[in-house]
């Protein structure tokens, strides 16, 4: 990959290299619905004090994946203008997780799944390795494609190893 901030790098490892982008978006997509009854069952725990709670794990998975391909779209038109980076914590304090049920976040999640696979599949080949600049890394929409798939494969192997096999 042409561009692969260090800032991302763990994200983007975490997928296998010879993984088509669309198709590591729809088993990701896959993955998290087939755990609903385990999101459920954990959905207002925390492995420790102030860590976030299943919930709050799945809408950060959520607002992360729309600010990614937010930045794909742009990047892809050719936009030249830095974007900015965010601070997930406030995201997550101020997302109102907490009163949602976990059929509400996986419908949203799946929206938002959804859309982004059909954005990147309006891309051409040109528009993947275009590049921008983000909080000062230089990155493709192909590389924050591949960031959507790790990050939720990230946050689904913490869900896995701290909530469910706990």
């Amino acid at each position: 990959m042409k561009f692969m901030p260090r800032f991302y790098d763990s994200y983007i490892n975490l997928v296998d290299d010879d993984l088509d982008l669309i198709a590591g978006l729809k088993a990701t997509h896959r993955k998290f619905c087939s755990v609903k009854h385990l999101l459920e069952m954990h959905q207002n725990s925390r492995y420790a004090e102030g860590k976030w709670t299943p919930k709050d794990i799945l809408q950060h998975v959520i607002d992360n994946e729309r600010i990614q391909s937010y930045r794909a779209l742009t990047f892809s038109r050719n936009d030249i203008n830095e974007l900015p980076g965010y601070n997930q914590n406030l995201y997550a304090k101020y997302s109102n997780a907490a009163h949602r049920s976990i059929d509400e976040l996986l419908h949203e999640f799946v929206l938002v799944r959804d859309a982004t696979i059909a954005l990147f599949e309006s891309f051409s080949e040109e528009m993947l390795h275009r590049e921008g600049l983000c909080s000062g890394i230089r990155i493709t929409p192909l590389a924050l494609g591949f960031l959507n798939i790790g990050h939720a494969k990230r946050h689904f192997d913490v869900l896995e190893e701290l909530y469910f096999n706990a």
